[in-house]
């Protein structure tokens, strides 16, 4: 015992070296960033243009992937028990703050379980119908499903999903209630659309944008707090005359609890440096979406706006009457 006690403090006197150099030279080898979803829907598309833009200022290649099931949970868990060293990350939307309320045994805290990089966007999501469904504008929409009720379907992808999520807000929001119909994907669901199978349907503004353009579905309100360029004519929720209906997918950058300091504050300095990036802020134009402020790219900024929403997330779903699983 008085070896081991005398020993301790060369042994942390011989790691510590060690352990700063090692945060020193981070990148030193190509960075996982894990996408809890399919290939081609938005998280992956947002990660991928991420990584192009904080590989350039890392000066070190990122490797994106896929690991799908349990609305995003198995991924997620992935990292939390993935070793801290800064080179395995994750990019993941609102389901983390809904996870607390949607699942039984969770095996991972979504706050606890993670050191915060910051948040990278805000992806509004958009309330449309039919094409011929018979209300000129919001306040119609609300009028037409408090008159009509459980005869109005509403589409959604399922347990934790963002149209699940943004169809229990409207419904919150307004006190109404709609006829839930099951999709397993979003393309499915926007499909139906179109061909006029459902009703309603919210979902992120990547999808709907499209068919808004080309007048094969309607748009009746943005759920964030700005228009989307590409859709200058559909207005904001509040603009509509429903402030309260805010809803966003919006996407944070985590690493695993522990990650040393310095590793988190070289690639929040990447994140920062890529939201800025000319070449980011063009491709997620496009997509309907903007790099969040910079204030908000931050540990800091992510940790308390993720705490704030998965108290508001508990309340929704707990007034939904929807049992975590």
């Amino acid at each position: 015992m008085k070896f081991l006690v005398r020993s301790l403090p060369l042994l942390l006197l011989l790691c510590s070296p060690f352990a700063t150099a090692s945060a020193q030279d981070y990148p030193s080898r190509p960075i996982t960033m894990i996408v809890p979803f399919s290939a081609g829907g938005p998280g992956d598309v947002i990660a991928r243009i991420l990584a192009t833009s904080m590989s350039a200022t890392l000066k070190q290649s990122f490797v994106i992937e896929n690991v799908v099931g349990a609305g995003g949970t198995l991924g997620t868990n992935r990292v939390a028990k993935a070793p801290p060293d800064g080179y395995t990350l994750l990019l993941m939307h609102v389901g983390q703050a809904t996870a607390p309320a949607l699942y039984a045994k969770l095996p991972f805290d979504p706050v606890a379980d993670f050191a915060m990089i910051g948040l990278v966007t805000d992806v509004p999501m958009i309330l449309v119908t039919r094409p011929n469904f018979p209300a000129k504008d919001l306040k119609e929409l609300i009028a037409r499903i408090r008159s009509d009720g459980d005869k109005i379907t509403f589409g959604n992808v399922g347990l934790g999903s963002a149209s699940q999520l943004c169809g229990l807000m409207f419904m919150s929001t307004t006190d109404t209630k709609l006829t839930p119909v099951y999709y397993k994907g979003g393309g499915p669901a926007l499909n139906d659309v179109v061909a006029g199978h459902i009703d309603v349907y919210c979902d992120p503004a990547t999808g709907p944008t499209p068919h808004i353009q080309s007048g094969t579905i309607k748009g009746y309100a943005i759920t964030g707090k700005q228009r989307v360029a590409t859709l200058p004519d559909v207005p904001t929720s509040a603009e509509a005359g429903l402030p309260a209906f805010d809803v966003t997918t919006w996407y944070g950058l985590y690493a695993p609890r522990g990650t040393p300091k310095p590793v988190v504050t070289s690639l929040v300095a990447a994140l920062q440096t890529a939201l800025k990036d000319p070449a980011l802020v063009s491709r997620f134009t496009e997509l309907s979406m903007a790099p969040v402020e910079q204030e908000r790219a931050t540990p800091e900024a992510l940790e308390s706006f993720l705490k704030a929403e998965v108290d508001k997330w508990r309340r929704i779903i707990k007034a939904a009457g929807i049992e975590p699983q």
